[in-house]
């Protein structure tokens, strides 16, 4: 029987590999009830299918996260082999150097919105930029944006546009330029939106299957090598149904 894995992986080199991550799978730290990516992984790129990587010296004993995504988001997880990837990919993606792209499904507002992403109460279509100060709560395990710069809040940037709609949910794309702990979800929380499936950030109900609609799309960022030359990988959702279909065909028909 083939090895789930190996069908989802999107890249892989002898410095970083790549992977489109399912929800409920931990790229790092992950506790009981959690799959260890990483070890999975590892497991994997111990065969012959793969690059062995180089140098042997500077072989990490796991890959190791440089792209975090939650434990309940799913996509494009970014891994490093060796110390020396893992260096410079942490400086990479902390200089904002990488480009992210989420596809987030959202519930529509229970009452009319008028914020930045609103006009009269309806969805805007064109890109928007939004600028928010994060704190995170460790006792919660949660993130709160706020407007203003205040003590132990640093700052939180990502673009987004809404690229369609159903009749009981909104469809967005999402362009993450820093990368704070649950940022997405706070800040689109701030504005009285909720992914689906995302009961921490105020969303109605669960997913059936776990998870929440956010989905690491896709990913691209200098090599580690520093040949100039740029790595990029796109992740379809992991589970392919109605609702994906529908966000797709709406990507394609505003494209």
């Amino acid at each position: 029987m083939e090895n789930q894995i190996t069908s989802r992986i999107l890249y892989c080199d002898s410095q970083c590999i790549i992977v489109n991550k399912i929800a409920g799978e931990a790229v790092e730290g992950a506790g009981k009830s959690m799959v260890d990516l990483p070890r999975l992984l590892a497991e994997e790129l111990s065969g012959e299918t793969w690059p062995p990587a180089l140098p042997s010296e500077d072989k990490l004993p796991l890959p190791s996260a440089v792209h975090r995504l939650d434990v309940p988001v799913s996509g494009c997880a970014v891994f490093a082999r060796t110390n020396t990837a893992l260096r410079l990919l942490n400086e990479t993606f902390r200089s904002s150097a990488a480009e992210k792209l989420y596809w987030a499904v959202l519930e529509k507002p229970g009452r009319q919105l008028n914020n930045a992403l609103f006009r009269n109460g309806i969805p805007v279509t064109e890109k928007t930029e939004l600028v928010h100060w994060i704190k995170f709560d460790t006792n919660k395990n949660k993130s709160y944006a706020c407007d203003e710069e205040s003590p132990g809040c640093k700052k939180a940037i990502l673009r987004c546009r809404f690229s369609g709609r159903g009749d009981n949910y909104l469809f967005m794309e999402i362009e993450l330029i820093s990368g704070r702990h649950h940022q997405i979800r706070a800040q689109l929380e701030r504005l009285g939106l909720h992914i689906k499936g995302d009961l921490k950030y105020g969303a109605k109900r669960s997913e059936r299957s776990g998870g929440i609609r956010l989905h690491a799309r896709s990913i691209k960022f200098p090599c580690p090598d520093e040949s100039g030359k740029c790595i990029t990988a796109q992740a379809n959702p992991p589970i392919s149904d109605n609702l994906w279909q529908a966000f797709e065909s709406n990507i394609q028909q505003t494209a």
